[in-house]
């Protein structure tokens, strides 16, 4: 009968063998890279399969906002002939949509002095914007609407505009205490390299449009910049009239604000068109 003594992790360990049998090999001289290599070997894969495993959790973290489906493209405009319904001229105060739980205050904001359409800084990013030089929400034309879809921290005010589907309404309160309310025809995603900027801004001409856009598709990092743009479509359909003995909120930096012409994309910005609809009213 064989027998040998080690240590193993530090405890002595007896091991025995028939003389007819075959000892264990050597641990007089270890082969190059033995124990130890085996320990580093396995706490190297250990680290690997836990980076692996932290990257996954944080992609599974990740939110993505929803994106629009190709059933949800509808229309640009309603159908037939055009819509009759229209509003007075007053500063819009605020916008909810129901469908995908909005409720946003609305800057008033117009154009950086190189022509990029101004967009809420980041520290605001849960607060939409009214384009101060389109049409008021629910005049004749197209009034513009824009948002951020997300941040480095987390979903913003227009995150979830891509879930939105023919049908759903979006409210829009005047500073007049009048609510106008748009019908949804259409969700769309276009690439800012080929944004239709007449489609987007001049079509309107004959009812009472709305825009609302945001950021989609893919994200480039090393631009920091989406590639892609969600573009919501909305006609005027109702209004409700303001609450009796209740004052409308002005909103801040008020007064009014000239019916200019609309913004067209020009590279990766927004710049007014000089030829969109004319002289300006």
């Amino acid at each position: 009968m064989g027998r040998v003594r080690r240590r193993i992790a530090g405890f002595r360990v007896v091991m025995s063998w028939p003389d007819t049998g075959f000892a264990p090999p050597s641990t007089k001289h270890p082969r190059p890279g033995g124990l130890r290599s085996r320990v580093a070997g396995m706490a190297g894969a250990l680290l690997l399969v836990g980076g692996a495993t932290a990257v996954g959790v944080a992609v599974a973290a990740q939110q993505h906002a929803p994106q629009p489906s190709l059933a949800a493209a509808g229309a640009t405009g309603p159908s037939g002939k055009a819509w009759w319904l229209s509003l007075r001229h007053s500063l819009p105060v605020s916008i909810e949509i129901p469908a995908i739980g909005v409720h946003s205050a609305l800057l008033h904001l117009g154009v950086k002095p190189g022509g990029a359409m101004q967009v809420p800084p980041l520290q605001r990013a849960g607060v939409a914007a009214w384009y101060k030089y389109s049409v008021t929400p629910g005049q004749i034309g197209t009034a513009v609407i824009e948002g951020h879809v997300d941040t480095k921290q987390g979903p913003a005010v227009f995150f979830r505009l891509g879930a939105l589907r023919p049908g759903d309404l979006v409210n829009v309160r005047l500073a007049d205490g009048v609510t106008a309310v748009f019908r949804v025809t259409g969700v769309r995603q276009y690439l800012k390299s080929k944004f239709p900027a007449k489609t987007v801004y001049r079509d309107a001409t004959r009812f009472a449009a709305l825009r609302l856009i945001t950021c989609g598709g893919g994200f480039d990092y090393a631009t920091s910049q989406y590639l892609s743009s969600t573009v919501v479509y909305a006609f005027l359909v109702t209004s409700r009239p303001a609450a009796p003995h209740k004052a409308a909120t002005r909103p801040a930096g008020g007064g009014t604000a000239p019916h200019r012409r609309p913004p067209v994309w020009s590279g990766q910005h927004l710049a007014p068109d000089p030829t969109a609809l004319g002289p300006g009213r």
